[in-house]
């Protein structure tokens, strides 16, 4: 319905006692922090500032990840969220299961199943304020494009 990860096949995986720990699990773990890190990038490609990956695996059930970042206008917030469509798409074959906010341009989610993106403007993001909502989740470290280079 909402996310690849409540799947009957995927639940049973992750309460299957008799998986091996260098098995599927830690291949689709593996497969969901690579989209959460390609998201970023593809943010940080549109220069999405504040950018976020929060690790939920055992805090949700709905997904994996959440990728959070804030775009300055709805323009940018709009092509941001593109971006993040067009890069996921070329180059790891996903494309969202459902996308909600792209109208509005304020607060764009996207649903990849395994990783949930949310891209807002400023005002929504301090409002709402997803980081202090989850801020017992773990925080994946992401290294922005221009600090590569230095």
């Amino acid at each position: 319905m909402f996310s690849n990860k409540r799947n009957g096949m995927r639940e049973n995986e992750r309460f299957n006692t008799n998986s091996t720990i260098s098995g599927s699990k830690n291949s689709e773990e593996d497969s969901s922090l690579q989209l959460a890190r390609a998201i970023a990038e593809a943010a940080d490609d549109r220069k999405a500032s504040d950018i976020v990956i929060l690790g939920v695996t055992e805090l949700c059930y709905l997904t994996d990840y959440f990728v959070i970042v804030s775009g300055f206008s709805k323009t940018q917030v709009r092509a941001i969220a593109d971006s993040i469509e067009d890069k996921t798409q070329k180059e790891l074959q996903r494309t969202p299961l459902r996308t909600e906010g792209k109208a509005e341009g304020t607060w764009i989610l996207q649903d990849y199943g395994d990783v949930i993106v949310h891209t807002l403007l400023p005002t929504e993001r301090e409002y709402y304020n997803l980081e202090a909502f989850w801020g017992h989740a773990e925080r994946i470290p992401f290294q922005l494009s221009q600090s590569i280079g230095e």
